[in-house]
């Protein structure tokens, strides 16, 4: 099935050459240049993945990032943010907002492209269909949620990759680097500060349900999953 992808940038010249790029790799683009004509699209029919700059007018990349992910309707649509902001600091404020992955301008059409290809891999093509409970938490794989004690939780794709992997990997440490290569895949450049950035977003989303303690630091090693404290 052709993916639709939309692309949220204020620059005509740039969101042409994104729509051409992705047409090209048999995907289906829309055009947003403001939050305004985004929200529009979405509720015309939600995308599989949205393209967002992060210089717009009126409300920035960011702040609506974090809209996004507060929206029942997109909180689980991958996002990739359009940046000139090649810094660190930058880089990890937007997945502290949510953001999947990033691409810094200028860019190849090739390399945004191969982003999108790889982030759908990780979040929608590659979704896990086994189901898995541990300590109360429940993954439906074939329904891509996440309930605990029964409740539904609001998580993710990235989140969700992760959690999976670590209920089906339970009290084994895993190093950021092994983690880079189980849930985002070897093949996908992505600093090890972002394995932090995400722990800290799926404790964020276990905590309200009390399931927060089961995804645990160990100094000096890595992370693990585990009921035992």
């Amino acid at each position: 099935m052709q993916k639709h992808i939309l692309i949220v940038e204020d620059e005509a010249a740039i969101r042409e050459m994104i729509a051409v790029a992705l047409s090209r790799a048999g995907m289906r683009a829309e055009h947003a240049p403001d939050v305004r004509a985004a929200q529009e699209a979405i509720a015309r029919k939600v995308p599989d993945l949205i393209l967002l700059d992060w210089m717009l007018p009126g409300v920035s990349g960011i702040d609506y990032a974090r809209r996004l992910r507060r929206d029942e309707l997109t909180r689980e649509v991958p996002i990739i943010m359009l940046t000139a902001r090649g810094e660190e600091d930058d880089r990890v404020h937007g997945l502290d907002a949510g953001v999947d992955d990033y691409v810094v301008k200028p860019f190849s059409a090739r390399e945004l492209v191969a982003r999108v290809k790889a982030v759908m891999r990780r979040t929608l093509g590659d979704s896990e269909n086994g189901n898995v409970e541990v300590a109360g938490l429940r993954i439906d794989g074939a329904a891509h949620r996440v309930f605990a004690d029964g409740k539904p939780v609001s998580i993710g794709p990235t989140e969700y990759r992760l959690l999976y992997f670590f209920m089906t990997h339970a009290d084994r440490v895993y190093a950021r680097d092994q983690l880079l290569d189980h849930v985002w895949g070897g093949t996908v450049y992505v600093e090890e500060r972002t394995v932090d950035v995400h722990i800290r977003r799926l404790r964020k989303t276990l905590e309200p349900f009390g399931k927060d303690n089961l995804v645990q630091t160990v100094r000096g090693s890595g992370y693990r999953f585990s009921i035992l404290v």
